[in-house]
């Protein structure tokens, strides 16, 4: 078994959408990014990328490639699921955090979850996601950022 951590933060600003696990969240202000900038997604694209031991994100998909523009996260991640089973792994399990003062993300968690478990080909109960806040403090309790954290275990497929 191979174990891989992620980490990604991005600035929120109007005239951007929210999404965040792949789901379109109604809300004032979106995620800045090359891509969709759905920081869910990313931590987990590098906490798989970081337990195959192939470096990061940026490394597989630079912010210099016009093709990342604008680009679904989701799209990224199966990319990232083709590659990790051209190596010979599965998803173990995904257990993820979202960091976000607003908004309250409790019921989008699900669906997150699905839309994650369905591009990875594994089952829902072997991703999760919890949302936390910062309590107000900082630039993400400010309302300024959200960020997620993510730890992968991979196996070698049979």
């Amino acid at each position: 078994m191979k174990v891989g951590i992620g980490y990604d933060v991005h600035k929120l600003a109007k005239g951007r959408k929210l999404i965040i696990g792949g789901v379109n969240i109604k809300h004032p202000l979106g995620l800045v990014g090359i891509s969709d900038g759905d920081v869910l997604v990313h931590a987990i694209i590098d906490a798989i990328i970081g337990a195959m031991g192939s470096r990061d994100i940026g490394y597989h998909f630079p912010t210099t490639d016009p093709r990342n523009k604008g680009i679904s996260s989701l799209k990224l991640l199966k990319s990232v699921a083709e590659l990790m089973r051209m190596k010979g792994y599965n998803v173990g399990n995904i257990d993820s955090t979202v960091v976000a003062e607003a908004p309250k993300l409790d019921r989008y968690v699900s669906d997150m979850c699905s839309n994650i478990s369905s591009v990875l080909g594994v089952h829902k109960d072997h991703i999760n996601v919890k949302a936390k806040t910062e309590e107000g403090l900082g630039y993400i309790g400010k309302k300024k950022a959200i960020a997620a954290y993510a730890v992968c275990s991979l196996h070698r497929s049979a």
